[in-house]
């Protein structure tokens, strides 16, 4: 209920107008507070695999396989990286963070990667 709230003041047009008049130094420190405030509230369950049964974002990327069939379904809101089989021949992508695992996806146009910097 929070992460909604939460996202309808960030999707708000006012809201994203103040955020620009912020300066850069502000708006960073601002972001870093809230990222950190999203994983006191969502605790340790954020950062360990739950099991497959357990796992929102497998559970609807199986769905999404029922109707069309998809290689790789990508996901960023989990913050968890990991690469997890779905189905024949699909896998579900979650690209983790910047901040805490420093991970990104390359997709050379036949495999899809997770990477470190």
């Amino acid at each position: 209920m929070g992460y909604k709230r939460m996202k309808k003041v960030f999707t708000n047009p006012f809201s994203k107008w103040l955020y620009r008049w912020l300066h850069p130094d502000i708006g960073m420190k601002l972001g870093q507070y809230l990222s950190v405030k999203n994983k006191l509230i969502s605790g340790d369950e954020d950062v360990k695999f739950l099991g497959e049964e357990n796992e929102w974002l497998i559970l609807y990327a199986k769905r999404k396989l029922e109707t069309k069939h998809y290689n790789y379904l990508v996901f960023g809101h989990r913050h968890l990286p990991m690469i997890h089989p779905v189905g024949e021949n699909a896998k579900y992508v979650n690209l983790g963070d910047w901040i805490g695992y420093f991970t990104y996806g390359v997709f050379d146009g036949e495999t899809f990667e997770l990477k470190k910097y």
